[in-house]
């Protein structure tokens, strides 16, 4: 007979393989991943989840990657995959990516590697130059390492992968870009209602308000709808509605903030006194905007006049209506005169010979998410279905007209931000090495501002804290500290909003001290969220103005140092400025008041009496008191924008900080919270030497005398345990 202890051993051996084996067959079905990073950086943000879930058609990806390169873009190509899976894994089966063999053996290219060149030359990916350090020399080499997205007639692509910092941000706003054009219409199940209401009763008045076509407008209106729903899938149902009587009139007023109008009795021209409305109502699901058919402008000495839309303006403003209420490609608002900086090349500085203003990264980086409408305040209105507009360091003043747009735009749920400077800088004329001029600013948003819950001071925030300059071996070496320029770490950012997680350091430049107001904000209504604060070690430099580093030096007594406030976002309902007011009348700017007009002037006020327009006719424009939810965001820093303090990739904090804002502003914290993910900038936390001396103290001396004493304990344990032994067995 065999021995059965060794029979169970056997038999236990046996019993644990064939465990292992079932628990790695479970393992195969049942895989699973763990991310440990703090940001999840291997994993994908919630935004990547539903941009692959939502897919309504296929989508692909081609990938075009060399093999066997060396590190570190060996570690990208295996990140890609991963990534890649990661996405299948949250898709389904709309989703699909194919790796291309583009890499030759041993030198000769084969056939299908030869194909698989030309499909990715098709597609515009060309191999880059790489640096590979071989027997220790240092080499050049070409590489394929880009990618295609196929959706549907649309392409996208990425021509060079060289790293895996904001890879996930690329591909999902790529995918989100194709994804929006393509399948958004798709998935639509319920259509925008477009009522037009347009009054018959305003047929007969309207030549005398030089509104000649009026008649002909619904059938304008009707071909701008047919052409719209040409490209946009029959989105649109349009209807049209003729307000006749005083009850729907005031309904459809009060309800849509449409214009109304009112006009006595003309009997010369036999015209009975009458009432009517003229106006576009958008509807979908719960989301409501309106646009006006007719407008009136009070102008100095020419009076009220009348204006209808034009049919193909309405079709660019009912097309961004419908993008945002079914959340295709957002619009965003620029101004674009009073001064304010350019978007792209400023052209006309440049021809000029003067130094430009244009934020030409800040542009590149804006218009790779969003669609950037220039407006041009002086000429036009703000038109409505922005999600956000920027106001980015404006220079000249705002007539009330002007603001009344500002401040209705923001009635109607317009976010606005806000990039405002203190002081006007101006160069000098002539002489070389004089110092610039710098010019209180006061454009009269500051008024709106201020009565929104937010002033800024006339100065400049200097700080200990501050961007330290390499001063040249020539100049004798050295930093120097530019006290304009602070440094805003992480105890000075507030990362308690999502679109603000994981931004941890800050360089402002110039940058002015905010305030809030907290007696014209109604606590109940409105959020105030102070977003960036100087450190504790700030100081104001108010007039004059000098930002010579060689000049500056901090203050000696301590009370002068304090926190300011730099950066605040408000969120809530507003009421209006002009509330309570009437509304401002257009100024009439210097080309509209020329020789010839002045004689056209002079000549309508020779008319006889009756060639003017009727007495009596009311056109009640009315102003929209409280705002829809809304946001403000107010940064005293335009400096921020420019292109020496951002980056072209959109990597830098600065630029992450940036785009996070206007990400928030536009409903897009999830965008945000993905793009925060690959901040690299960790900080070490500020420490006093008396605290960094006992660290390094319990380092150096405390910790191996803790280590031994463990050890001894350990030893003396197991002599003890012996000793046990040897008395229980008398050994």
């Amino acid at each position: 007979m065999g021995n059965p202890f060794i029979k169970e051993h056997y038999f236990k051996f046996i019993l644990y393989i064939a465990v292992i084996v079932l628990v790695n067959i479970v393992a195969l079905t049942l895989f699973f991943r763990v991310d440990l990073t703090k940001n999840g950086i291997y994993s994908l943000s919630e935004a990547s989840k539903e941009a692959v879930a939502t897919l309504s058609e296929p989508l692909s990806i081609n990938v075009f990657f060399s093999k066997d390169l060396p590190a570190p873009h060996n570690n990208t190509e295996r990140y890609l995959k991963d990534l890649l899976v990661e996405y299948a894994a949250s898709a389904d089966k709309h989703f699909n990516y194919t790796f291309y063999n583009v890499s030759s053996e041993e030198g000769d290219l084969t056939k299908q590697v030869d194909e698989n060149r030309e499909i990715a030359k098709t597609f515009g990916i060309q191999p880059v130059q790489i640096r590979v350090m071989e027997n220790d020399e240092v080499k050049f080499k070409n590489a394929y390492m880009g990618l295609v997205i196929i959706h549907g007639d649309l392409i996208e692509k990425i021509g060079a992968i060289t790293a895996t910092d904001g890879l996930e941000y690329q591909l999902t706003t790529a995918i989100q870009k194709l994804n929006n054009k393509v399948s958004a219409l798709l998935r639509q199940k319920d259509k925008i209602q477009v009522t037009m209401y347009l009054s018959s009763s305003l047929n007969p008045i309207a030549p005398l308000l030089g509104l000649n076509q009026l008649p002909q407008l619904p059938q304008e209106i009707q071909k701008t709808i047919e052409h719209l729903n040409a490209k946009n899938l029959d989105i649109f149902d349009y209807k049209r509605v003729d307000v006749k009587t005083q009850d729907e009139l005031n309904v459809i007023v009060k309800k849509y903030d449409l214009m109304a109008m009112t006009w006595p009795e003309i009997p010369d021209k036999n015209i009975a006194a009458g009432h009517g409305a003229a106006g576009l109502v958008i509807e979908y699901k719960t989301q409501v905007s309106a646009l006006p058919l007719i407008s009136s402008m009070e102008l100095p000495i020419i009076g009220t006049t009348y204006q209808m839309a034009d049919p193909q303006l309405l079709e660019e403003e009912l097309t961004s209506i419908m993008e945002k209420m079914i959340g295709i490609n957002k619009a965003i608002g620029y101004l674009a005169d009073h001064g304010t900086q350019t978007l792209g090349q400023d052209r006309m500085a440049m021809m000029q010979g003067r130094p430009g203003n244009g934020l030409q990264v800040f542009n590149q980086l804006l218009s790779s998410r969003y669609d950037i409408k220039p407006i041009a305040l002086k000429e036009n209105a703000i038109p409505d279905g922005l999600n956000c507009l920027i106001i980015a360091k404006p220079t000249e003043p705002f007539s009330d007209y002007e603001l009344f747009q500002i401040d209705q735009a923001l009635m109607k749920g317009t976010n606005i931000a806000f990039f405002a400077d203190a002081f006007n800088e101006i160069s000098p004329q002539g002489g070389m090495g004089m110092p610039p001029q710098y010019t209180p600013l006061d454009t009269g948003l500051e008024k709106l501002l201020t009565h929104y819950g937010i002033s800024m001071k006339p100065a400049y925030v200097l700080d200990k804290e501050a961007y330290k300059h390499q001063i040249p071996p020539s100049q004798g070496g050295g930093e120097q500290a530019i006290y304009f320029a602070p440094m805003l770490k992480e105890d000075s950012i507030n990362n308690a909003p999502k679109f603000m997680n994981n931004i941890k350091g800050l360089v402002a430049m110039q940058i002015s001290p905010l305030t809030l107001e907290k007696e014209n904000i109604d606590k109940n209504q409105v959020n105030a969220t102070r977003l960036l604060a100087s450190s504790n070690q700030a100081w104001l430099m108010e007039e004059p103005i000098n930002l010579n580093p060689m000049f500056i030096t901090p203050p000696t007594v301590p009370e002068a140092f304090a926190t300011h406030d730099l950066a605040y976002i408000l969120e809530g309902k507003f009421t209006s400025y002009f509330a309570g007011k009437a509304i401002p009348e257009k100024e009439s700017g210097e080309k509209d008041i020329t020789p010839d007009t002045q004689m056209d002037t002079a000549a309508n006020q020779a008319k006889p009496a009756e060639a003017a327009l009727p007495q009596g006719i009311v056109a009640q424009n009315r102003i929209i008191e409280s705002s829809k939810p809304a946001k403000i965001f107010i940064l005293g820093c335009s400096q921020m924008l420019a292109d020496n303090m951002l980056d072209p990739r959109g990597r830098s904090t600065n630029a992450t900080f940036l785009l996070n804002v206007i990400d928030h502003l536009n409903g897009e914290d999830h965008i945000a919270s993905m793009r925060s993910k690959v901040q690299t900038l960790n900080p070490l936390v500020e420490i006093t030497p008396f605290t960094r001396m006992i660290i390094k103290t319990f380092n150096i001396v405390i910790l191996p005398i803790l280590v031994i004493l463990f050890g001894l304990g350990v030893l003396i344990h197991r002599n003890s345990k012996k000793k046990r032994i040897s008395k229980m067995f008398k050994i």
